[in-house]
């Protein structure tokens, strides 16, 4: 599989993810606000095992590549960039959401000052890729074989951690799923280009993990609630874990079976700018789902939810086009040079280096 094929099924898989995501927020904050359960919620609850754990591991793929660079050149590319766009966008979420909505400008500096320990909001997967991928580096350098790192960062996530720290917790649940993405990155890549290979045999295995899937998430018994899912045998420790890894690995396959029809290239074009959908799409959602029950006219929830998952996704992309096309804004989606470390590149003190890369 050339590079041009397997940057396209990455960023198909990253465009899967983001509209999970995206749905699973749309979803939750309708039904908390209204008690109402829709279609979304379903399909979320499907979704449950591997929504995250496929973003991290999708996270985790290219980081070869640079592992073995010296500690400022990798912080700068995988520590640094993630800690700017978290700073930028918490600031402006907080701003926006309690500075501006709620009319309490002492309580957003608070929020703001606890946000430098506690990742804010959504934002919370931007800050714990910045740790992980800090973490992961510390295990390169310590020369930390594969197998016993993947088997701690798997007896970590299988242990019942909540410590009251939200990073601390997140990164024990996580961790696991990006180490897995960067160690078994070769794997990954061949599993995906012998599937493609074999479209037929491919759908008939995605099928059967689909119904699988489904089968251990709703039985024997699971919980529906407006804002929260609770599976049935899928939340079992261990096994939660391998359905995760699994479902990560069969949307790989998914995504390399679409990023080959030209009816979803918008997919790949998506998951090239998940990172913008991601910083973005929680403050037009909340600012539309107020006005939306507001206003009254649209009261079922699987409608009100479905209108606001198409405008959050869709808003970033307008305020990304829009910045592209003004030029004014730039820093929201792109890190300006003295954002980065000295000497490395990019910054004022090395020579510029114009190049794409898909967003991770």
């Amino acid at each position: 599989m050339s590079d041009t094929k397997r940057l396209g099924w990455v960023d198909a898989a990253k465009g899967i993810s983001i509209l999970l995501v995206v749905m699973m927020y749309s979803a939750y904050s309708v039904g908390e606000d209204t008690g109402g359960i829709g279609v979304l919620h379903h399909i979320i609850a499907f979704a449950t095992p591997f929504r995250m754990p496929e973003f991290f591991l999708i996270s985790g793929l290219f980081l070869a590549n640079v592992i073995g660079r010296d500690w400022a050149r990798f912080a700068d590319r995988r520590v640094v960039h993630y800690l700017y766009f978290y700073v930028v966008w918490a600031f402006i979420h907080i701003a926006v959401k309690v500075g501006l909505f709620a009319g309490d400008p002492v309580g957003a500096l608070n929020e703001m000052a606890f946000a430098i320990v506690e990742p804010y909001g959504v934002l919370w997967f931007i800050y714990v890729l910045a740790l992980v991928s800090a973490a992961t580096k510390l295990l390169h350098m310590l020369r930390i074989p594969h197998w016993a790192a993947f088997i701690g960062a798997a007896a970590l996530q299988i242990a019942p951690i909540h410590s009251g720290a939200y990073a601390i917790d997140q990164f024990a649940e996580y961790f696991v799923f990006f180490y897995a993405g960067y160690a078994f990155a070769p794997m990954i890549f061949k599993l995906v280009e012998r599937a493609v290979a074999v479209p037929l045999v491919a759908t008939g295995m995605l099928t059967f993990w689909a119904i699988s899937n489904g089968l251990l998430v709703f039985a024997p018994s699971h919980v529906y609630a407006p804002d929260n899912f609770e599976m049935g045998y899928a939340a079992l420790p261990g096994l939660r874990l391998a359905l995760a890894l699994i479902g990560a690995l069969a949307l790989c396959v998914l995504a390399g079976l679409l990023s080959n029809l030209r009816a979803f290239a918008w997919l790949s074009w998506l998951g090239s700018r998940s990172l913008v959908v991601y910083l973005v799409f929680a403050l037009p959602m909340s600012v539309l789902r107020v006005l939306l029950i507001k206003v009254g006219i649209i009261t079922d929830a699987s409608v009100l939810s479905t209108v606001i998952f198409a405008a959050a996704v869709v808003s970033p992309l307008i305020l990304e086009w829009l910045i592209n096309k003004t030029g004014y804004g730039k820093f929201l989606f792109t890190r300006p040079a003295w954002a980065h470390i000295p000497g490395t590149p990019g910054s004022r003190s090395a020579p510029t280096v114009t190049r794409q890369v898909p967003a991770e």
